[in-house]
Parts: structure tokens; sequence; C-alpha cells
């Protein structure tokens, strides 16, 4: 959403400035760009909730690092080339993965996040008007502790419901997280006071649980899998003694606190059939996966369901024969 045209000129230059002031006058160009596409978003999704990840990447993968690149934004925004230079090389970090990026992005410059949630509510009221019902559940990428979650959600709120008063026109919608992080998964019950849903972002939780890079891994994973070390390639098919673990108590304990909580996937798991009963099992409400993986997970989560309702009989028939044979047991010492 932020790479063509217009928009990653503006992404630049927002990242480029000095101050809050500069990041603020790239976001207005930014706005209405982030406003348009929700709306097309949500007109195609209308009367179904569509849920919107905020700004997730570290902002060094949005500047340029070739040195044609970095002379041509400089001659945009009319800066020296070794300003542009300086700004790639303080963006940089050695894990970027574990560095400087989504909510953390977001309570570091609130701007951006404000940005985001006026885009999405606005949106959602300009289709309200054409009489489309559009349906916004906003998601805080990344978090580890209640607090920057809780920091997150009063700036998403207080935007919306800035936009409201303006507007003068309400608009429902949620504010949940991703629980993309081990730690945000032992603290789910205090996570759930702040956040309305969840979905747990597997591919990182995966790569944060074993401590295995997604982009290294290809080096020893054939050999881990040809040595029997592991059954399956955990990016791929849901770990579901170790990390699954973390899912189904991040799942119990958000639910301890808050009883109605939405709960799901995202990720390369949900689209895969053992990982998608699996999380039928702990009782998720949707998963989410690529496009084409949309029949296999249909079909894998309606075979969890028959599965578990063949299971349930034959657990109740086992069950009444043994009341059954009880009774008899019972019939025979009266006599």
């Amino acid at each position: 959403m932020f790479f063509e045209g217009d928009r990653i000129r503006a992404m630049r230059e927002m990242i480029l400035a000095n101050d809050e002031a500069g990041r603020r006058k790239a976001l207005e160009k930014l706005l209405p760009i982030q406003r348009s596409d929700f709306e097309g978003i949500f007109e195609a999704m209308q009367d179904l909730p569509v849920t919107v990840r905020l700004l997730d990447p570290p902002l060094h993968e949005f500047v340029p690092h070739e040195d044609a690149n970095q002379k041509e934004m400089a001659k945009e925004m009319g800066i020296t080339v070794e300003e542009v230079r300086q700004k790639v090389h303080d963006l940089e970090e050695v894990n970027p993965m574990l560095g400087h990026r989504g909510c953390r992005l977001g309570n570091t410059y609130p701007e951006i996040s404000e940005m985001q949630a006026r885009a999405i509510i606005e949106a959602a009221l300009n289709l309200k008007k054409k009489g489309i019902k559009a349906i916004p559940e906003i998601m805080i990428p990344l978090t580890g502790t209640f607090e920057e979650m809780k920091m997150q959600e009063k700036i998403v709120r207080d935007t919306a419901e800035k936009v409201i008063a303006e507007r003068k026109e309400k608009i429902d919608y949620l504010v949940g997280t991703m629980i993309e992080i081990p730690r945000a998964a032992l603290i789910a019950d205090r996570i759930a006071e702040s956040a309305e849903f969840f979905s747990f972002g597997t591919n990182d939780l995966t790569q944060m649980t074993f401590g295995y890079s997604r982009d290294d891994a290809g080096k020893f994973l054939p050999v881990y899998l040809e040595k029997g070390i592991l059954k399956h390639d955990p990016f791929q098919v849901l770990d579901q003694e170790g990390v699954g673990q973390l899912v189904r108590m991040g799942v119990e304990r958000g639910r301890s606190t808050r009883p109605n909580l939405k709960v799901g996937i995202c990720g390369e798991h949900g689209g895969e059939p053992s990982s998608v009963e699996f999380c039928h099992s702990v009782g998720m409400n949707y998963v989410s996966c690529s496009p084409y993986r949309v029949p296999i997970a249909r079909l894998a989560a309606a075979q969890a369901v028959i599965k578990e309702e063949a299971a349930a009989k034959a657990n109740a028939g086992k069950k009444a024969k043994k009341d059954e044979g009880k009774g008899k047991k019972a019939a025979k010492k009266k006599k």
C-alpha cells in the first residue's frame, strides 16, 4: 500500500523528516491515499468485517539503498545525497525483524497510527453515507506488553472518536492485536483487557519460539527433516507441541478476561489442513490465508467439525454403554 508512485515519495518524505511537524506534513499527503484504499476494500467487503493491520515493517524497507535511487530521491526532496545516505544509514538495524517495527513504530511516532486510524474511520463513514456498511477491525501488530497495546489502543480510539465527533456520525469498530511474540501469549489475559480480538501471527510466533530465522532456516531445515530432528517444516505445518501450546494458552488466558474475545490466525498455517484442525480444537473463530489456499482451509475447517462431532458421538456411545453396564450391576446387587 505504500510502494507505488506518489505514495512511496510521501512515505520517504515522512521517514526523512527531522521532526514531528515534518512527519505530519508528509502524512497529510498519505492520508487521502490510505482513505481511498480502505474505501475500496470496505466496499468490496461490504457487510463483512475487515481486519486492517497498522504499519508493521521497519522503515528501512521504504528507503532506497542503491546510489542511483538515492540521488533521484535527493533531487525530488531538494536535499543532498549525503543527507539521504545518512538517513538510510541511521535506519539500518542488525536484526530488523526484532527491531523498530510494528507497535514500536506507532508508539515512537504516534502520528503514523493517528493517520491510519483516521483513514480507516473516515473511509468507513464515507461508505456509510453511500448506504454501504463497513465493519473495520483495527489490529495492532507486534504487541509484547500490556502497556504498548494500551498506548496504541488509546491513540486509535482517541483518533476514531475525534473523527466521529467531527462528522457527527457513528461507526462500530474493534481494536485488537496480533499475538506473534511469545510474551504476548503468556500475558494474554492482561492484553485482553485492552484488545477486543486476537489474531495469532504464527509466522513470527514460530520464528521467535524456535529461534529460527525464516530467511536463513533453509540452510539447515532440509537436513533436520531428512534426519528426523523435525517431522515437518514448522513454517509450513504448525508446531502443535510447542508453538501450539502458546496459542492454546493465549486463547484460554485471553478469554478468561474477555469471554467473547474474537480469535483467529493469520499466516501460512491458516491454509494447512492439520493446522486448521488444531485452530478449531482450541476454539478459534476464523483462519486467514493466501487466496489460493482458501478452498483447502474451508474444506479442512469443515472436516474438523465433522471429526469433532463423530468423536463426540463415539464418546456419548461409550458413556451410554458404561452407564448401562453400571445399571445392570446395580440391578444384580439389588436381586
